[in-house]
């Protein structure tokens, strides 16, 4: 059986699987996501997903046309239609069909789409080694234009930094706010190490408040990992002792290198490995 594709209450293959093409979402990037992992059929940190999908909604005064609990369900019936068991779930919610004005009250009613699928967003060799990465010359889209902690269907900002990557050779970049400081990478928050503390930048830097940052820091605490939520940059990237990124897709991958220069000892440190250890004996409960 195809891909089924799960679109307002109904569920299509993905060849007939198909939006307005006025919907804003599509004109505008006007709407909101959420991409949320799957381990053993099981959806991990499903509520957690939902209640800043429906913020980042209110947030853009879009009304999402279900509840919650319906939300659940629908995401939980397309892992199970879909036979996805170890995965990837794309939850998507557009302004809605509209004309070619940017006035939202013409649009709607809100689109909802959700996708269940396989995803290998790095390869597994990679987790081992570590990731090589690079600084963009593009900065994070500072919050006073467009908070971060919106999850738009604008990813403009991160795709002109992710094509600096790439170009580098590079499968990420790291971006820097209007201070100068660190922010995030292209789709994933940072964590560096230093002196056995671990440290990521706060919400107020520009960033998103990661699902699966918020699991690291909680399974810091538990380890007795000293951990804080503090402003730098790339002057302490370069002289950390370890490097990593966390994602909903990416889980927690190590990073070895930025901008050509070693970080630690150019492999991936233990307590990289400790918390990654402590992730993946979360996610199997």
């Amino acid at each position: 059986m195809s891909l089924q594709i799960y679109i307002n209450g109904e569920f299509f293959d993905k060849d007939n699987a198909k939006i307005s093409v006025f919907d804003h979402g599509l004109l505008y990037g006007d709407g909101v996501f959420e991409g949320l992992r799957c381990y053993n059929g099981k959806v991990f940190r499903l509520e957690q997903h939902i209640d800043r999908l429906w913020d980042s909604a209110k947030s853009l005064a879009i009304e999402i046309p279900m509840t919650k609990t319906e939300m659940i369900q629908a995401t939980q019936k397309a892992v199970l239609l879909n036979n996805v068991n170890e995965g990837y779930i794309r939850i998507v919610v557009t302004r809605g069909i509209g004309d070619l004005g940017l006035d939202p009250y013409v649009c709607g009613p809100p689109q909802v789409i959700i996708i269940a699928a396989q995803l290998a967003l790095y390869p597994k060799e990679l987790y081992e080694t570590g990731l090589d990465i690079v600084t963009a010359g593009t900065m994070r889209m500072p919050p006073a234009a467009l908070n971060p902690r919106v999850k738009s269907l604008n990813y403009l900002n991160s795709i002109m930094a992710k094509i600096e990557a790439l170009r580098a050779g590079c499968e990420e970049a790291l971006m820097l706010n209007h201070k100068g400081e660190v922010s995030e990478c292209t789709g994933d928050n940072i964590f560096i190490i230093k002196n056995g503390v671990l440290m990521t930048p706060p919400i107020d830097a520009g960033i998103l408040e990661g699902v699966t940052r918020n699991v690291v820091l909680e399974l810091a605490a538990q380890l007795g990992i000293p951990a804080k939520e503090t402003a730098f940059t790339r002057h302490d990237v370069f002289v950390a002792d370890e490097c990593f990124l966390t994602g909903s897709a990416a889980e927690l991958i190590p990073v070895v290198s930025i901008d050509k220069r070693t970080i630690g000892n150019g492999k991936p440190g233990p307590i990289t490995k400790q918390l990654l250890d402590a992730f993946h004996e979360v996610v199997k409960r």
